[in-house]
């Protein structure tokens, strides 16, 4: 039966572990001389831009042998030209994956319905687990990750705080988030890891209270303003990343951006170029993890 990476509802404790382990030996090249994908293809969708996840998924499936194939929305029309079921059974009788970065989740999970290959999402409006595994990877070899971490994420309840919380549900770590009033992650989401993990999930308002004790904090881009952004701006100042909110938090603390970032904004260009950031090993180890879960959905490795 084959397995999907579109969020991490049906995932385990043992399945993340037989996954790091697997980008660990990947990253140390200790698989180097096994062409894991060798006469694979991968279909990649892009609906959205991309920087990261695009390069990183291509140069990761040409190094383990495999053939990449960048598929832009202009050039399918997922959904428009063609209809997201008959995309996916068609892409599944040429390659043996699928990726996909789409606008609304549903289309990520249509596609997954419909494929007869593993579909991982490279991003959707609602999740971003690609993102998240290789935020875990990049803490564990820091050696900041366990069951007495505390991390804060900070700012708008978007894709990254959903995957956060889905992740809380299965991993021990305590985590903490804190969204402007009407900026909070999805709340079936946010509830259910509360109800799985109460002693592990909270929600606090004040950026002063959340960031105390913490040992990395994580933000992300505000949202997008267009007209609105003086009052974005202005909803969204107190909870910025800068050396006043991190001398509040633990000694040592850690900062991680997903990237793109904009700087000056949700966070500055000190603390984002500083000591503490780990925001580019962050990028580098999205291309080591996402190489592990491609190996690990077809069981190699």
């Amino acid at each position: 039966m084959k397995r999907d990476l579109v969020s991490f509802a049906l995932w385990h404790a043992a399945d993340f572990a037989a996954l790091f382990q697997l980008s660990r030996r990947i990253k140390s090249g200790d698989l180097h001389d096994a062409p894991l994908l060798a006469r694979k293809s991968v279909a990649m969708i892009f609906e959205k831009e991309s920087l990261r996840t695009r390069v990183s998924f291509e140069v990761g499936i040409a190094q383990l042998g495999g053939h990449p194939i960048v598929l832009q929305q202009e050039t399918i029309g997922l959904a428009t030209r063609e209809s997201v079921h008959d995309i996916g059974r068609v892409l599944s009788g040429y390659n043996d994956l699928i990726v996909a970065r789409t606008s609304r989740h549903q289309t990520c999970v249509q596609l997954a319905e419909s494929a007869r290959v593993p579909v991982i999402n490279a991003m959707t409006d609602l999740l971003h687990p690609c993102q998240i595994l290789a935020d875990v990877l990049t803490l564990e070899e820091a050696g900041r990750f366990g069951p007495s971490t505390k991390i804060l994420f900070i700012g708008d309840g978007n894709n990254i705080a959903n995957s956060w919380l889905e992740i809380a549900e299965k991993l021990p770590f305590h985590l903490t988030l804190c969204c402007p009033p009407g900026y909070e992650p999805h709340p079936q989401i946010l509830e259910q890891a509360k109800a799985e993990a109460p002693d592990r999930v909270e929600l606090v308002r004040e950026p002063a209270e959340a960031v105390r004790d913490a040992d990395v904090v994580y933000t992300d881009v505000w949202p997008k303003t267009g007209e609105e952004s003086a009052r974005i701006a202005h909803v969204f100042k107190p909870y910025q990343v800068n050396k006043t909110l991190l001398g509040k938090a633990r000694k040592n603390c850690l900062v991680m951006h997903r990237l793109p970032a904009n700087r000056g904004e949700e966070i500055t260009s000190d603390v984002l170029d500083g000591k503490a950031s780990l925001a580019l090993a962050q990028a580098q180890n999205r291309l080591h993890v996402q190489k592990g879960t491609i190996a690990f959905l077809l069981g190699l490795g």
